[in-house]
């Protein structure tokens, strides 16, 4: 049922969300999260500012309410789970541009000044590396 990756930083995109809160398909019968995750790779092959960021995939984030999610993460760091994204190359650079400044952080912690316009209003939850709390 897991299937190994690389341990780096990473945006895990669900590749099952629904393309809006009143949709689940395109008018080609595609996901969002099928469709954000394309813009994901398409972005970062694009651009060599997020050559250090994995964008992999996984079958449903368990954040249905919230369409088009992804979690963020990396060893030892605060983790993030981000939704409610417009499957399109904007979401994607956002989110990308996010992650860069995250794999940069010591701790997952990216000052509020630094963030993208597009993930403000995206945040679902945080969660703790393996072995630590958050204060």
């Amino acid at each position: 049922m897991l299937t190994p990756v690389d341990d780096g930083p990473a945006v895990v995109a669900c590749n099952t969300c629904r393309l809006s809160a009143d949709l689940r398909e395109d008018d080609q019968s595609q996901r969002g999260g099928a469709r954000l995750l394309a813009a994901l790779r398409a972005v970062q092959q694009g651009d060599a500012r997020y050559a250090g960021i994995a964008v992999q995939e996984m079958a449903c984030l368990f954040a249905c309410k919230d369409h088009c999610t992804v979690h963020l993460r990396a060893p030892g760091k605060v983790g993030y789970v981000l939704g409610r994204f417009d499957a399109d190359e904007a979401a994607a650079t956002a989110i990308l541009d996010y992650a860069a400044a995250y794999a940069q952080s010591e701790h997952g912690r990216v000052p509020f000044k630094e963030w993208p316009q597009g993930v403000k209003g995206h945040f679902i939850s945080r969660t703790p590396p393996a072995g630590f709390v958050a204060a």
